[in-house]
């Protein structure tokens, strides 16, 4: 038995001798620094809980049923405490195969969490964080003696007992970035047609290559006698490397998907895994993401769209924004000229080309910090993050804090519940058009974190929402009437507040750091709960959310509109007038100049 400590990076789960096996990927600490290491559970089982009409016909009748265990739990539920069955099944694919059976048992009333997936319900229920550090007891065993194909220098562990989470420092992690060129002469590129004919490689580790069948002077430059020879060689580098982040732009739209279809048509093994597996394809939202299972592929198109306001999101113009540089730019469709002219041209695609593996590298350095800590925050992996709305991120948030406190997690809108709510919407935030003409003495009137602080303050949740209840027991919602129980504190106001005291903790650190580098982290970590904290309102109205009242929503912004308004018409006591508002704040111009404002007013 022996113990190893490891960056958490990325987990899924495979089948050995029809049971399920949780793998984790990370990078090893301590002696062993920077070595990949992938961890087997076996002991891991998923679950799902019943609501029962009848208790004992139930248990009757999910006895027809294979099913591993049949136990008893009590959780909470929408503000009470109640008993449900807790039904342990034999393998993840189970869970699809029978929920419907089970749940159209006439002693069934309904059944949760049946839609938590395998490998999201063990991060939650194990405690631990990707991004962070995990600790875990076992013993290494022989790679050949297990079903995937991984090298030599990878460390396969199988665990025996439970993870450790570690508090730990923001892990500094190897990023590897890519970029490919087509010659395309006939307009798009078509993988069938079109061979690929760089392939550019930079690191924040001091990597800065371009792979391609054309010779250079240039010292970056390596040569290959074929296209498949360029991408066996691309394979070597990224194991050579050993890239926790593998990053492209728009590559999971582009390159990823055509470098697999040009392997494929020239029979290359694209082995890109650490365990030896190749390049593979998962639906998220509405696209296809590309997936490399031990190292965390990043799309920064899809964190530039998040992250940044602009008019068009090309990689110059993401650059441009944030750098204030122009980087070298070629024409996607005369790269086939530079290519076949050669000389002069050929040396300035060799030169964008790497511009453009080198640019993704520092956009990541840039970019990559907030998505990396909301992981850390959330508990979620980074390639699903990288991927989600932060509406998606909120809720697996809520999901992990709900089961911390012993709380059920309601279950994802039917088809019929989310056409009925997708129809209803919440008024807005209170808006004054501007007074036209020229101001001067213009004062800026903010509340700091309005719709959050209202849903503290007025213990706005599902949970405490009454549709009767003493008014002095209550919160009243303004032009509405929508009654919130005072006491207790609901489940999400108490998410809330406990976010916004972690991040005034952190500013407050962040303040007195002296550190740089202290000082950058801790901005990061509080811009993370700020984002957040602000994402919770919009939430409750949104059709799929699962902790989904439009009650709610309308009570946010209800009480927003009035805090607002009597705040302008305050204002006016003291001699100033509003021009303009807008949600959350508003501006005014002060008028008098025979106003005395005392420490009471």
């Amino acid at each position: 038995m022996e113990s190893k400590r490891f960056v958490l990076l990325d987990i899924d789960y495979i089948t050995e001798n029809d049971k399920a096996v949780i793998r984790l990927f990370g990078k090893l600490k301590g002696n062993e620094e920077g070595k990949s290491l992938i961890v087997l559970d076996k002991s891991f089982e998923p679950y799902i809980y019943v609501i029962p009409y009848d208790e004992e016909q139930c248990i009757e009748d999910l006895n027809e049923f294979d099913i591993n265990r049949i136990g008893w739990a009590r959780k909470g539920y929408m503000g009470e405490i109640k008993d449900f069955i807790k039904l342990t099944l034999n393998h993840p694919q189970d869970v699809p195969k029978l929920r419907d059976k089970i749940r159209n048992l006439d002693s069934v009333k309904d059944i949760l969490e049946h839609d938590i997936p395998f490998y999201r319900r063990y991060l939650i229920d194990k405690a631990i964080f990707p991004m962070a550090e995990v600790e875990v007891d076992g013993t290494c065993i022989d790679n050949k003696s297990i079903n995937f194909m991984c090298s030599t220098d990878v460390c396969v562990f199988e665990m025996n007992g439970n993870p450790k989470p570690i508090n730990s420092e923001f892990p500094e992690l190897k990023t590897l970035s890519f970029d490919i060129e087509v010659r395309n002469p006939k307009g798009m590129p078509q993988a069938e047609e079109d061979p690929i004919i760089m392939i550019s490689l930079s690191s924040n580790k001091g990597l800065q290559k371009v792979l391609s069948t054309k010779k250079s002077p240039l010292e970056y430059v390596e040569t290959l006698k074929t296209e498949a020879h360029m991408l066996e060689r691309f394979v070597e580098i990224v194991k050579s490397e050993n890239p926790d982040l593998l990053m492209g732009y728009n590559s999971d739209n582009f390159d990823m998907p055509y470098i697999r279809n040009r392997a494929t048509k020239l029979n290359v093994k694209m082995r890109l895994g650490t365990d030896g597996s190749g390049l593979k394809f998962m639906r998220r939202g509405y696209t296809n993401s590309a997936l490399v299972k031990g190292r965390i592929h990043v799309d920064l198109y899809l964190l530039s769209r998040r992250y940044l306001q602009l008019d068009r999101y090309t990689l110059e113009r993401v650059y441009k924004e944030l750098f204030d540089e122009q980087k070298v730019d070629v024409p996607g469709d005369e790269i086939f000229e530079y290519w076949d002219c050669g000389g002069e041209k050929l040396e300035t695609l060799f030169k964008y080309s790497l511009d453009d593996a080198v640019s993704v590298t520092k956009i990541g350095e840039k970019l990559l910090p907030l998505s990396m800590e909301l992981t850390r925050l959330v508990g979620q992996p980074f390639f699903d993050i990288a991927r989600m709305a932060t509406g998606q991120m909120v809720e697996w948030y809520l999901i992990r804090k709900a089961y911390e406190i012993g709380d059920m997690v309601p279950n994802k809108p039917s088809s019929s519940q989310y056409s009925e709510r997708r129809g209803k919407k919440a008024a807005g935030g209170y808006v004054m058009a501007p007074v036209k003409g020229l101001h001067e003495n213009i004062v800026s009137f903010d509340f700091r974190s309005l719709y959050p602080s209202i849903i503290i303050s007025k213990n706005v949740s599902p949970d405490t929402l009454v549709k009767e209840g003493n008014d002095n027991d209550c919160n009243i919602a303004p032009e509405l009437g929508h009654k919130f129980l005072k006491t207790p504190v609901g489940f999400v106001p108490s998410i809330i507040g406990n976010i916004l005291k972690e991040r005034v903790r952190l500013k407050t650190q962040m303040k007195n750091a002296v550190n740089p580098r202290e000082k950058h982290v801790l901005d990061v970590q509080q811009q993370a709960l700020k984002r957040l904290a602000n994402s919770m309102y919009g939430v409750y109205g949104y059709s799929r959310f699962r902790w989904y009242r439009i009650e709610c929503a309308e009570a946010v912004t209800a009480w927003g509109r009035d805090f607002i308004k009597k705040t302008m018409l305050n204002a006016e006591d003291y001699g100033f007038k509003a021009i303009y508002a807008d949600t959350d704040g508003f501006y005014a111009t002060f008028l008098r100049d025979d106003v005395e404002l005392s420490e009471d007013k």
